[in-house]
């Protein structure tokens, strides 16, 4: 936002704008332009509320207050100071920076701006098929969480998994616990099927028995537990295929009649259900965010095209952030460059995480890049020239901020934890993808092709929605 804002003003200033002028134009345009990237930031953030899980709320809510702050200050606090120190803010150079002449433009956008529209087609094709290959590998990600078997060589806890998985299989690290509870006290006959019923199921390396008076028994003798070792890790797909095999076939067959009820619980249970609740809300938590970001850039660009593309190519860039990831942690393709020590199941957490900020951080690059097009669309109706000098004046801010994002994520990376390195990663190359070749490329390519189409929009919508413009 503070890019934004700075480069808005270092414009005026070097038009001939006087500092405290050079500051009220720059609110005036960046500044509303950057309250509705952090709007959109903010109703991503909110869209975590769809899943249901307190834990992510309080996550949502201390990072929309955070964005919220930072978003103030920015059109509040940052223009304040720059009016006061005037062109003493770019007194301090760096060595290899250029003094500009009043008025000059980007050059080097400028070029790449007259390339991309003389052949807009190619650049968006091109564009286009590099993402859609990079999402390819995520239409096989399977999801699940990680156990200690990913942990570095020589941690404490890869020690004891991998201790445990030579001395008694690898199950042995993720039993399942099923729970029987007894028609009546003592009657452990039906509990007693079971364990057998469990121990015979392939995929299962073995299952203790029901005797009463032992640790099988609860006390008051109405409960009997049961622990089922699989012959597969944790993390293994065939051990959540067991599990499910367990809970819709072996318990209702084995139990039949016997008037015992049976649960199966776990650390491995348990996490292989969460996974399930978080895939199973994630389509509802894609749908809100990407409606309610559709409408507020409707709102803003007054166009259906603009706010549509923008929406689309969020859940592209999520597709090859994703399908990158696969390819890496689950696959183990570049496994070690990455210092990645163990493929397995990409964390359920990840798509819902990496989305919630990739939509917030790609909507803003849409709105500072498209808002400088719709200003000169304003005053031009020309399209192609919109285009162009929306490319001028904002690709550089894009790339900038985008390279920021991408050198505090990758950072991620350079840790032991695979967790952290697998979050690290996507979002790196999330920003990369969506700022570099969606943003800078395909967009720009897309609206060449569309004309004035691009700023469409039906005259009963525009008749009901408020009247805001990003320029007063």
């Amino acid at each position: 936002y503070a890019l934004f804002v700075i480069n808005r003003y270092r414009q005026a200033v070097l038009v001939g704008r006087e500092p405290k002028d050079a500051a009220l134009e720059a609110v005036n345009t960046a500044g509303r332009a950057v309250m509705f990237a952090g709007t959109t930031v903010v109703i991503a953030l909110g869209g975590l509320f769809v899943l249901g899980i307190d834990f992510m709320n309080g996550l949502a809510v201390g990072a929309a207050i955070t964005v919220i702050m930072v978003m103030l200050a920015a059109v509040t606090l940052l223009p304040a100071i720059i009016s006061l120190l005037g062109k003493h803010v770019f007194a301090v150079k760096m060595p290899w920076a250029r003094k500009p002449a009043s008025g000059a433009q980007n050059r080097g956008f400028a070029r790449y701006a007259g390339a991309l529209q003389k052949r807009p087609w190619v650049f968006g094709a091109v564009a286009l098929v590099v993402m859609l290959a990079l999402a390819a590998p995520a239409l096989s990600m399977r999801l699940g969480f990680p156990d200690a078997g990913g942990k570095p060589e020589g941690n404490t806890s890869r020690i004891a998994y991998d201790l445990t998985t030579e001395g008694f299989g690898a199950g042995a690290n993720g039993p399942f616990i099923v729970v029987a509870e007894l028609p009546a006290p003592n009657q452990v006959a039906g509990a007693q099927k079971l364990s057998a019923a469990l121990g015979k199921t392939p995929g299962v390396a073995s299952a203790t028995p029901v005797f009463p008076g032992t640790g099988s028994v609860s006390k008051d003798a109405t409960t009997a537990i049961i622990q089922v070792q699989p012959k597969t890790g944790p993390q293994d797909a065939a051990t959540s295929t067991l599990l499910d095999t367990i809970r819709t076939d072996v318990i209702p067959s084995a139990t039949a009649g016997t008037g015992v009820t049976a649960h199966v619980g776990g650390a491995t249970a348990v996490t292989d259900d969460f996974t399930g609740v978080l895939s199973d809300a994630l389509p509802a938590f894609l749908l809100v965010v990407v409606s309610l970001g559709f409408l507020a850039l409707m709102l803003l660009f007054r166009s259906f095209l603009i706010p549509l593309t923008a929406a689309l190519t969020s859940l592209l860039s999520l597709g090859a952030a994703l399908g990158a990831t696969v390819a890496v942690f689950q696959w183990g393709n570049l496994a070690s460059l990455f210092g990645v020590t163990s493929t397995g199941p990409i964390l359920p957490f990840l798509p819902v995480m990496l989305f919630a900020i990739l939509f917030g951080l790609s909507m803003d690059y849409q709105v500072f890049l498209v808002s400088r097009m719709q200003e000169e669309w304003t005053r031009t109706k020309d399209n192609r020239l919109s285009v162009r000098r929306g490319l001028i004046g904002s690709g550089r801010v894009v790339a900038a901020a985008a390279l920021i994002m991408f050198s505090v994520f990758i950072s991620f990376v350079f840790g032991d934890d695979n967790t952290i390195k697998m979050f690290g990663l996507a979002l790196a190359i999330a920003v990369a993808l969506d700022a570099f070749v969606v943003r800078l490329i395909f967009v720009p390519s897309l609206m060449t092709v569309l004309g004035k189409a691009n700023w469409y929009l039906p005259a009963w919508l525009n008749k009901i929605l408020p009247d805001i413009h990003v320029e007063s």
